[in-house]
């Protein structure tokens, strides 16, 4: 029980680090996927620092896990260049859904009423958070953010997979594949002083030390538990924005995220107290 309450405190501080990912971009005069790629560099130099000596034994599901990750990262980008931002990260926060069909049969773990409800309410109130912001156009950039979900979904499962051995170098594989596919885009131009520092602060926080804690957490928490929890980093965006720029939420969002954050909240508290603790690790 210690193990899976320390394991959900580090999904939100993934979560957290992870919402950072808006206004750091902000900083970065450059293209999207070589701010991508950059972005993966550095934190892989942080990830390999971590680990020290990583333990790749290429097996099939640590490959996969890092092609998930690398087509995550390289699909969202592209989704944000393509359509608007609310599209990409609600299509791709639909990602529990995707979990949930294919856990069952990769994992073991099953999806019960309480899940689908949750994410009902879940995708709900995503739904609602950026019902001002959603736009019917982009169809291009659509389709990279649904295909991002699923990569994501798949990302989850493959670490998940992996909770008796080391989901860390999934993460550290994707990073590396990530960081060349962007290598190509980095010499049309150079980023300035400003885009340096937000491209280090991406690659070190937004992305190196979030996925330290989240490959630590997943081993003791189940896939939809993975993927539920960090639906808080959309839902944080707007906070950083009213804290440092001022800018209000409006009602369907604040009635949105209050929905989410009921939904995941009351799904932990009757899982606790319902379940035995053997059922949780």
């Amino acid at each position: 029980m210690l193990q899976r309450r320390k394991a959900i405190i580090f999904l939100i501080i993934a979560s957290v680090l992870w919402s950072l990912g808006g206004l750091l971009i902000k900083l970065v005069n450059w293209n999207a996927l070589a701010i991508a790629g950059m972005r993966s560099a550095v934190a892989a130099l942080v990830l390999l620092v971590y680990v020290g000596r990583p333990n790749f034994h290429w097996s099939f599901d640590q490959i996969g896990g890092a092609v998930a990750c690398a087509l995550t990262m390289i699909l969202f980008v592209l989704a944000n260049k393509l359509t608007t931002a609310a599209n990409a990260i609600l299509l791709q926060y639909s990602a529990p859904i995707y979990v949930a069909l294919f856990g069952a049969w990769f994992l073991g773990e099953k999806t019960n009423r309480l899940d689908w409800i949750t994410i009902i309410f879940v995708i709900g109130g995503m739904t609602l958070f950026f019902l001002d912001d959603l736009t019917g156009g982009g169809w291009r950039g659509n389709i990279c953010a649904i295909m991002s979900a699923i990569s994501f979904a798949w990302l989850v499962l493959f670490l998940r997979k992996q909770k008796d051995g080391s989901p860390f170098e999934s993460v550290l594989l994707g990073n590396l594949v990530a960081a060349l596919a962007g290598l190509p885009f980095m010499f049309e131009s150079m980023p300035d002083a400003k885009s340096w520092l937000g491209l280090l602060l991406l690659g070190v926080f937004q992305l190196g030390l979030s996925y330290i804690f989240y490959t630590a957490a997943i081993r003791h928490v189940s896939a939809l538990e993975a993927i539920l929890i960090p639906v808080l980093e959309p839902l944080l965006n707007p906070i950083w924005v009213l804290l440092l720029i001022g800018e209000t939420p409006g009602w369907w969002a604040v009635g949105g995220g209050v929905m989410v954050l009921g939904a995941v909240t009351a799904r932990g508290i009757f899982i606790t107290r319902v379940k035995p603790v053997s059922a949780l690790q």
